[in-house]
């Protein structure tokens, strides 16, 4: 069922933007759908900071969907851009592509042992197939495919007309010293400007020469790279001459009939905007300076008959501790990363909750674990009523779409528990059923089918991002010194957590017992609150637990105790605490 909207009040920053939307595409095109954009480059790994550029304009498009307004949601990809660099750490890939920098990303050769025909492509499957598990919806359109077929002719000769004029607002910047560049409070050691992977990239904004200034650049017919200069062109014919300084060749074309080559990115952007109608489109923070591509932008726009875009500036993406998962890619983690480790909701819940212009981190790290307590807290209160409208419209738009609602865990059990099961079975998922069955026997599980997907998302994270020397093995053989070194207490407070073991064998149970041994020692009743308890309970509480994982796992700390317990099963615990 689709998912509506449960107050039209919210004081959220998606609804806002949605209102100054709709007013605004009703101004300059009224009776039309809302068009609103992003831009990628599939120059690489598509990373978690990109991401931003799509799931900022796609809620804001789901909002005005949900109000039942037309709305196309266009993501440009910028397959016709050059190869920049080899990226590093990309597997398949070594110094030989350096030879096809300055080619069309869709005609360098795609990663060895890809299936996909060529670079762009390969980069592109990737986020596309991440983008359909978010529920986006969204219209992809090949920068390769637009200008090889022609469907820019137009725009390029009207671009070429009016190259003086265009000339004369790129000239406003380029005598000026470029400002210092915003010092900005760094989320984390590794930060994802999230414009970094669209055209804007270190873009030239024309070649300017003895024949003056062109915004147009011809890829070469010999050796497909822009490394050219325009030295003629003739309006009325629109004849054009340009030599390749890579190879050397030199051809005259008609620019009427010409179809390889494309503007430069501070032109090609605004006519981007003319020619779709594009009225929301946000930008990364590299565009906020003078001079930068969406400012210019905006002054060009005017030529191709349009205005610029509303839409704010979004900040950077930190990451929260990324292991080695992605060392191998030079650190840049991708939404694919993400999905592996966490449920689409909660990605899609990190991007909803806070406004473009504020930085967040995603977390892969044990912060992960804090992160799902959070939600499920979240859930709980708007199932019964309690969440402020806000943090509801926020949750709403994490769940589902205006469409529907994404896949969700029918039995959603706590991430960490989830996880520490995964760790203690390592695969075995027999055991994990048994475990996780015998955290509530009232309500036991019948399949392991009714924690997935947030079951395999865990064993995932316990998998590519706990260190080996972090995971929990289970001893095989009773610490038979330290339980002979044991002093009286310590020995008693052994002898009565097995004591208790059958009767509370559950995980509220468990929780229950190992909590309360060390009231019951002290002379306190075992379910005694904290209020009525002195501080150095506290002290032999943690005294306890160490002792509990060093006799079942070797280490001061590990999983939490109850969930161990159940997980190393009652005999193998009597065994290893010497009952």
């Amino acid at each position: 069922m689709p998912i509506v909207a449960q107050s039209t009040e919210t004081t959220d920053w998606v609804s806002r933007f949605a209102d100054e939307v709709i007013e605004e595409s009703e101004r300059r095109a009224p009776g039309k759908p809302v068009v609103v954009a992003s831009g990628l480059s599939p120059s690489g790994p598509i990373h978690l900071g990109n991401l931003r550029e799509v799931m900022t304009p796609h809620l804001v498009a789901d909002e005005i969907r949900r109000r039942g307004h037309q709305v196309r949601h266009l993501i440009s990809w910028d397959d016709y851009d050059r190869y920049r660099k080899v990226p590093a750490g990309v597997a398949g890939v070594d110094e030989t592509w350096a030879e096809h920098i300055g080619k069309p990303l869709t005609s360098v050769p795609a990663p060895k042992g890809s299936a996909y025909p060529n670079w762009a492509e390969h980069f592109k499957a990737a986020m596309v197939e991440s983008l359909a598990q978010l529920g986006v919806e969204f219209d992809g359109i090949s920068q390769t495919a637009q200008y090889t077929s022609g469907a820019y002719r137009e725009q390029i000769l009207h671009a070429m007309k009016h190259r003086g004029d265009i000339d004369a607002v790129l000239a406003q910047y380029r005598t000026k010293p470029k400002p210092a560049k915003k010092q900005q409070k760094p989320v984390d050691e590794a930060e994802l400007e999230a414009a970094e992977g669209s055209g804007a990239a270190a873009e030239d904004d024309g070649s300017s020469g003895s024949a003056g200034y062109f915004p147009y650049k011809p890829y070469c017919a010999h050796c497909e790279k822009d490394l050219t200069t325009v030295t003629s062109y003739d309006d009325d014919s629109t004849e054009l001459s340009y030599t390749c300084t890579a190879c050397g060749f030199a051809e005259k074309v008609l620019l009427s009939e010409f179809n390889r080559g494309k503007l430069v990115w501070k032109v090609d952007w605004p006519m981007r905007w003319a020619y779709e109608g594009v009225v929301f489109e946000p930008s990364g923070v590299d565009h906020s300076s003078p001079g930068s591509s969406f400012q210019v932008g905006g002054q060009i726009v005017g030529i191709f008959g349009w205005q610029q875009p509303i839409g704010p500036m979004y900040a950077f993406v930190g990451i929260s501790g990324m292991a080695k998962m992605s060392s191998s890619r030079g650190g840049v983690p991708t939404p694919a990363d993400a999905l592996k480790i966490m449920e689409p909701q909660i990605l899609r819940w990190l991007y909803a909750r806070r406004r473009p212009n504020q930085s967040f981190k995603i977390a892969f790290d044990q912060e992960i674990q804090r992160l799902y307590d959070e939600w499920d807290k979240l859930a709980g209160k708007v199932a019964d009523g309690s969440a402020l409208p806000a943090d509801v419209a926020g949750y709403t738009r994490a769940v589902g779409t205006a469409a529907d609602e994404l896949p969700r865990t029918p039995h959603p059990l706590p991430y960490r528990t989830l996880a520490s099961v995964a760790d203690i079975t390592a695969g075995h998922e027999d055991q994990a059923l048994r475990i996780l069955s015998e955290l509530d026997p009232d309500q036991p599980l019948g399949s392991l089918d009714e924690v997935r997907p947030r079951y395999d998302r865990a064993e995932a994270w316990i998998n590519t991002q706990v260190p080996a020397d972090q995971r929990t093995i289970v001893r095989d053989e009773p610490d038979a010194e330290l339980l002979k070194s044991l002093d009286e207490a310590s020995g008693q407070s052994v002898r009565l957590l097995l004591d208790g073991l059958a009767e509370h064998w559950s995980l509220d149970g468990l929780t229950h017992l190992v909590y309360g041994v060390p009231k019951v020692q002290a002379g306190f009743p075992a379910d005694a609150t904290p209020k009525e308890l002195p501080p150095e309970i506290k002290t032999a509480q943690r005294s306890f637990f160490a002792l509990l994982y060093h006799l079942l796992v070797g280490r001061d700390t590990g999983p939490r105790l109850p969930t161990l317990l159940l997980a190393v099963g009652q005999d193998r615990v009597r065994a290893l605490l010497g009952g």
